[in-house]
């Protein structure tokens, strides 16, 4: 999502669109901060429908929020054969079946012949908070085994099972159906879902990441890519503890 790189205009602003513009929030929330007297404009308290040009200098709660920063913020929905990679040489990599303009990166990795969600940016100081392992931010999958399993198959997973020397954090399963589960967890090990259902003894045969936090896939066709919308990329920042709730 990129955000106001490009110089504002010289004509007045709304100070709901700016808070838009720059991705803080949807303009219903910029109502609600400017309505609670979070906002400020050259250090005077804003009012509902004021307007703001570059000069001007706007807070919330009392944090100046730059004018210009150029953050991106996306997401993809990765097709099978694509390689989370951003090293040009290799084949069908994701930069380049993206194809942006700016030079982005992406958080954390979808193995190749896995499909489904992964989020983008050029933003490299958020990616350590979205990966570390204590924050605990879920990452939702459906997933397709070659055969039917029961119930205790289920409750192993859930309760952890020992792959790479160590056992995997809890987790939530569901049988969706004979042979497919949906399962969230909260940290992202090298090939864990595969590996775990190794150790139990079954194939995995599709992966589909479906959710990142609170960000989903619905709406995103196969091979598709798009800006996070206004209230995502809030969203996001709260999660990481980057903005003011």
């Amino acid at each position: 999502m990129l955000r106001d790189s490009q110089p504002a205009p010289a004509s007045p602003i709304r100070i709901n669109k700016f808070f838009t513009e720059h991705g803080i929030c949807s303009r219903r929330e910029a109502d609600q901060r400017v309505d609670a007297g979070r906002v400020t404009i050259n250090g005077v308290v804003a009012t509902l429908g004021d307007r703001v040009r570059r000069t001007d200098v706007v807070a919330c709660d009392g944090a100046v929020i730059p004018w210009g920063h150029a953050f991106i913020y996306i997401k993809y929905h990765k097709p099978v054969g694509v390689t989370t990679t951003s090293e040009s040489h290799v084949p069908r990599n994701i930069i380049a079946e993206i194809g942006h303009p700016e030079r982005i990166f992406p958080i954390g990795r979808l193995d190749k012949d896995s499909s489904g969600l992964i989020l983008l940016t050029n933003d490299g100081n958020i990616v350590n908070d979205i990966l570390r392992v204590e924050f605990g931010h879920e990452r939702e999958y459906v997933v397709d085994v070659e055969r039917p399993f029961d119930e205790a198959f289920l409750a192993h997973m859930a309760e952890g099972v020992v792959i790479l020397g160590s056992k995997t954090r809890p987790c939530r399963m569901e049988r969706v159906r004979p042979n497919r589960f949906r399962i969230i967890l909260t940290e992202g090990r090298n090939r864990q879902i595969r590996r775990m259902c190794q150790a139990l003894g079954y194939r995995v045969t599709g992966l589909h990441r479906v959710r990142i936090m609170h960000i989903g896939i619905a709406g995103l066709g196969v091979g598709s890519w798009k800006a996070l919308s206004a209230d995502e990329w809030a969203e996001l920042l709260r999660a990481v503890g980057r903005m003011p709730t």
